[in-house]
């Protein structure tokens, strides 16, 4: 799932929620997100242009946290 944008995902069938981890390292539930979106995302060519275009301002959202850097 190379992506300039999306580090990771995943969907969390119990409440409807799909977890992004952006490559910078925040991570944002987005909240009531149809398992039928999340499996597009999935299958996006960019996984970015989707998130834009698909689900900001579509979906209500919360920032979870920052994702721990590891030490160097």
């Amino acid at each position: 799932m190379p992506s300039s944008v999306v580090d990771n995902m995943e969907y969390l069938e119990e409440t409807s929620t799909l977890r992004i981890t952006y490559v910078g390292g925040r991570i944002y539930d987005y909240l009531k997100v149809p398992l039928s979106v999340y499996k597009e995302m999935k299958a996006a060519t960019s996984k970015g242009t989707y998130l834009n275009y698909q689900i900001k301002g579509k979906y209500k959202y919360k920032k979870v946290k920052q994702k721990e850097q590891a030490p160097d």
